[in-house]
């Protein structure tokens, strides 16, 4: 029988109270989780099951029966405890410029988008853009905001394309997408539901599917015929990060320049075209 903790019972001591009562497979993932809590952290259900060799379905009765509903309210524990303890570090020791450490954090984004996009993954993708009739672009909370960016991008290069960041219309415009349609899929997670739920959706009409996304083993990436990965991870306590959603753009951009290079003159008189329709706007 699991007996049931204190919710603000940390992580780590929770395990240890329930490990005699796990099964041998549970207990891998505890041990690993003991000994990796900070990559865990950042790990999403398919990574942690990977790396401690067990199926995403033994981590998931592994996380009910140390106390928690699933794996998010799971690694939502995890980040609290973590967080608190950096705070407690920070205290003690000093503390450098949060513009160093805000500034650091992006340049090392960038620099992880650079080593994990696959430059083949790239071209594929580019070139599925440039025969696709339409473009849509899925994403909801920051991912939703990185989409409407992402549209303006895309609409400068002259490609018909729309952002869509509403869950329902979401799954209303994937069902009426065509095999002749591109879908981009934004999740930083690779975990977001709304936007799984709706791909797959686009998906079954048809539609040919690039996520981006910073996980590579993540529910997202088996809905995908092109994943492409971005840098700046995140904790649950960090949703919307800035680092993340740095990475986000880094591969849009890398998309947009690539369509742009593909057809130059054309993307120039359509920059031209899109920048005089707001000239009358300014001052």
């Amino acid at each position: 029988m699991i007996h049931p903790v204190d919710k603000n019972t940390p992580v780590a001591i929770r395990i240890d109270s329930h490990l005699k009562a796990l099964t041998k497979s549970e207990q891998k993932v505890a041990e690993f989780v003991l000994n990796h809590l900070d990559e865990v952290m950042y790990s999403s259900v398919t990574d942690l099951a990977d790396k401690a060799e067990v199926g995403e379905t033994t981590v998931l009765r592994f996380c009910r029966k140390i106390g928690f509903k699933g794996y998010q309210e799971f690694k939502f524990s995890l980040a609290k405890d973590i967080s608190a303890q950096s705070q407690e570090t920070k205290n003690e020791t000093k503390e450098e410029s949060f513009i160093d450490s805000i500034t650091s954090h992006i340049i090392q984004a960038v620099q992880e988008t650079k080593a994990m996009i696959d430059e083949n993954s790239l071209n594929e993708g580019l070139s599925m853009l440039l025969k696709a009739r339409s473009i849509y672009i899925f994403g909801v909370g920051t991912s939703g905001i990185t989409a409407l960016d992402a549209k303006s991008r895309f609409l400068r290069t002259g490609h018909s394309v729309e952002a869509i960041t509403d869950s329902h219309f979401q799954a209303m415009t994937a069902a009426t997408v065509r095999s002749e349609d591109v879908v981009i899929g934004l999740s930083v997670s690779g975990s977001t539901k709304d936007t799984i739920d709706s791909l797959q959706i686009a998906k079954k009409n048809g539609a040919k599917v690039i996520a981006i996304t910073h996980h590579a083993r993540s529910p997202i990436t088996k809905l995908a015929d092109i994943v492409l990965l971005s840098g700046g991870k995140e904790s649950p306590l960090e949703g919307g990060s800035m680092t993340a959603k740095i990475g986000q753009l880094v591969v849009i951009d890398l998309l947009c320049t690539g369509l742009a290079l593909e057809d130059f003159d054309s993307s120039i008189e359509m920059k031209e075209k899109t920048a005089k329709s707001v000239t009358g706007k300014l001052y």
